[in-house]
Formats: structure tokens, sequence, C-alpha cells
């Protein structure tokens, strides 16, 4: 009667502990799935700042279509980005399009001296700043989440309960440590 009762106290706190890990790791997946939820809703908010940025500088630098067609095609990719590892590319892109044209509207004074324009410049920066702070959020989650993922016992509830790894939100190191070089010559930007 008393190994019964042995056995039974194990199977139990066997169960009891296989459910906790595994709302633990249903609760670090939705943390995660937060996390990119306000990665997502920022990098939105910037493509749909895009065009009226872009405007404001079209009219006061309409020769600058190279610049402006690489901003329209950032915000595409920005806009078809599925996923986390697309979102850093199409974000890498965004971030130099823009880098470009802040650098073109160094040319015009009155643009930069427009009301419009400084609004547009604040959100945007405002916008980037979330982006950063959202996304080490959704890394920490999403390395929390691996991290159990990978860890014995919890990769066996893992691989019963069918949790998968998730990607992490990447920038490119070297690209966003240094600025883009910007030159003016003959009006045209290189970089």
């Amino acid at each position: 009667m008393i190994p019964i009762i042995v056995i039974a106290a194990v199977v139990v706190l066997l169960a009891v502990w296989a459910v906790l890990i595994f709302n633990h790791l249903v609760r670090l997946g939705n943390e995660a799935k937060r996390g990119w939820s306000n990665i997502d809703v920022q990098l939105k908010r910037r493509t749909d700042l895009i065009p009226n940025l872009v405007e404001a500088v079209k009219g006061y630098a309409a020769h600058e279509r190279t610049v402006f067609e690489d901003v329209t095609a950032a915000r595409t990719a920005m806009q078809q980005a599925t996923g986390p590892a697309q979102a850093g590319k199409a974000n890498k892109q965004a971030k130099a399009a823009i880098g470009r044209l802040f650098a073109v509207s160094e040319a015009y004074p009155q643009l930069r001296a427009s009301e419009n324009f400084q609004k547009l410049q604040d959100e945007l920066t405002d916008t980037e700043d979330k982006i950063a702070a959202a996304r080490r959020y959704y890394n920490q989650t999403v390395y929390q989440y691996n991290s159990r993922l990978q860890s014995f016992p919890d990769l066996v509830i893992a691989r019963l309960g069918g949790f998968h790894e998730r990607e992490f939100f990447e920038l490119d190191q070297p690209a966003d440590a240094q600025p883009p070089s910007v030159e003016f010559s003959g009006g045209a930007v290189s970089q």
C-alpha cells in the first residue's frame, strides 16, 4: 500500500511539474508575441510617416529622384516583411534610405526650418527610439524563451507541447554602429 502511495505521489508531482513548465513556456511564448506586436506597431508607424516626410522634402528637392525611389522601396520592403528576419533587413534598408533623405534636407535650409518637416523628423526620431526599446524587450524575451526550450528538463515538455524557437529581431551591427557617410557633390547624394 505504501509503495502505491509513493508512486502516486511521484506521478502527481511529475504532472504538476510538467504543467508548471508548460504554462511557463506558454507565458514566455505569449510575451514574445506581444513583444513582436510592439515592434510591428512601431514599424508600421514609421512606415506611415515616410510618405509625409517624402512629400515635405519633395517640395524643396524635387530633383532628388533616386533618394525618393530608395525611400519608397524601403517602405515597400517594410510593409511586405514577414517575421523578424525580413523585418530586420527591411528596417536596415529603411534607416539607410531615411538617412539619405535627411542628408538631402541638409542642403535646403528653408526645408529644415519648416515646422511640418521638424514635426515629422521629431516623430520619426521618437518612433526610432520606440523601435529600439521594443526590440530590446522582444529579443530579451525570445532569449529567455529559447533558452528554456533548449534546457533540460524543459526541452522534454517543449518537444511534447510542440514549442519551437523564435527568431531574434537583429540589425546588422556594423552598419548600425557607424552612421552612413554622406557627401554632397554636384547636388547628388552618395553613400
